[in-house]
């Protein structure tokens, strides 16, 4: 049934040939940069319509690349309903927080804190921040990597090298071209990636002579998925999924510098309202494009199981089903731009970790803290030399997020969303509660953060269910 035998000699070249246009990019545009102003902002009159793409394509990593049709695979369709609080999101960031947040230039979001809550909470912000997109990129490098080496046929020995050279070459990029390189370069990753998922939906309805693989009942392997339910060990009601995506998009557009930034990039509040409009809309698109895509692989498994692997289990191993598809039952060419849009996805976000954290490095820790102050071109060295110790760091990283047990998305809550919340909690009370004081924000910080270990790692805090699920899902 196969029509592939895995990634072909032009399928290998468009990879390359997309990688070496990346560095280009980073290159052309670092070429005149001499300011902070310009490698971390853009100089602050980027086009909205762009940094609307680069919000969506740096949150939207492989991490969500590969774990909604994998959801979708293996668990079911709940999930999808998130997009209904899109709405309700656009106007809180775009009416409340943004306006707000706008009456403020500055480089580091974190500036922000002290001003009202002094510099230990400045420091507790940025240094959560720092942890947060550090395991944030761990994550993501790895599932990018162990995909690719699907893919490829590469044997598992070989995940860490791919580790380093697909890391490599985002930092190198990433490094040389400031915001606008990683901007631009989002655009291209954009346009890859949601090809990439029509692309398998498309051919999928080709080879199955029309939309027979659109499901018109409950799947056996599809997870009970309810409207609500008073049992926390659920793993996904339909409220909790709307509640969820509400609350992870308006705590990271408020309080994480991968998505403060590009605000501070554009000219206003209205150009920054416009972005985050053009972000929720193409998230919507590709979301749920992804979701067709999941639907569409589940069916075509169904209906072809002799397709898949000696003992492979959709419920299981279904973060593996868009890889191994990608790999095996897609032309030549398409299989190339396809593993491109995968690979894009890892380093649209992996360029905008490095150059948010080398903001953060430089603004709130060598700016603030020592007293020799740097030249504008000291500022971008330094910057760029930030970018190789970040990626030694998401090195050892990717090895130690490998140990925690889950599909994609599950490990994504337990480590990389542990402390969304909390940061954007720090913004909450500096920005918007006039009484607050340093003191509570630490004590809330610390209960706060506490509760939010003991929920992600409650199983093995607690111990597990019968079943092996934790007690809290």
């Amino acid at each position: 049934m196969n029509t592939n035998t895995g990634l072909t000699l032009v399928d290998w070249l468009i990879i390359i040939l997309y990688a070496a246009s990346t560095i280009f990019l980073g290159w052309y545009y670092g070429r005149k940069q001499k300011s902070t102003k310009e490698y971390f902002t853009g100089s602050g009159n980027m086009n909205p319509v762009l940094i609307g793409v680069s919000l969506f394509a740096s949150l939207l990593s492989t991490i969500t690349y590969l774990s909604q049709p994998g959801e979708i695979v293996g668990k079911g369709p709940v999930f999808l309903v998130n997009y209904l609080a899109y709405p309700l999101i656009f106007w809180i960031i775009g009416y409340v927080v943004l306006p707000v947040y706008m009456r403020h230039r500055v480089t580091s979001a974190y500036e922000l804190l002290e001003e009202r809550m002094g510099l230990s909470v400045r420091l507790l912000g940025a240094t959560m921040f720092l942890m947060l997109r550090l395991v944030w990129m761990s994550l993501l490098i790895l599932a990018a990597t162990k995909a690719f080496c699907s893919i490829a046929e590469i044997g598992e020995e070989w995940v860490l090298y791919m580790v380093v050279l697909i890391g490599s070459i985002s930092l190198i990029y990433a490094s040389l071209g400031g915001l606008r390189a990683v901007v631009i370069t989002d655009l291209m990753q954009t346009i890859l990636l949601y090809g990439g998922a029509v692309l398998v939906v498309v051919v999928v309805t080709i080879k199955m002579g029309g939309f027979g693989w659109f499901p018109t009942e409950w799947h056996d392997n599809w997870d009970k998925q309810p409207v609500f339910s008073f049992d926390v060990s659920t793993r996904i009601t339909m409220l909790g999924s709307i509640l969820s995506v509400l609350i992870w998009y308006t705590a990271t557009s408020a309080g994480d510098q991968v998505s403060i930034q590009r605000f501070m990039s554009t000219t206003d509040v209205g150009a920054a309202r416009k972005a985050i409009g053009i972000q929720l809309i193409i998230s919507a698109i590709v979301g749920i494009t992804l979701g067709l895509a999941g639907l569409a692989m589940l069916g075509f498994f169904q209906q072809n199981p002799d397709s898949l692997p000696v003992g492979f289990s959709m419920k299981d191993q279904a973060d593996q089903v868009f890889p191994l598809f990608i790999a095996f039952h897609l032309p030549p060419v398409v299989s190339g731009l396809v593993t491109a849009g995968l690979l894009a996805a890892a380093m649209s976000s992996m360029d905008s970790g490095v150059n948010s954290i080398s903001a953060v490095v430089t603004t709130d820790f060598i700016d603030r803290l020592f007293n020799k102050p740097m030249t504008e071109q000291e500022h971008v060295r330094f910057a760029r030399w930030l970018a190789v110790i970040v990626g030694i760091i998401v090195l050892f990283g990717s090895m130690l997020v490998d140990q925690v047990p889950g599909n994609i998305m599950a490990v994504t809550q337990k480590t990389v969303n542990l402390l969304t919340v909390p940061i954007f909690c720090l913004f909450l009370f500096a920005l918007f509660f006039k009484r607050a004081s340093p003191i509570g924000v630490w004590i809330g910080w610390f209960f706060g953060t506490s509760a939010a270990i003991m929920v992600a790692f409650s199983g093995p805090i607690f111990g597990f269910l019968e079943d092996g699920r934790d007690p809290v899902s």
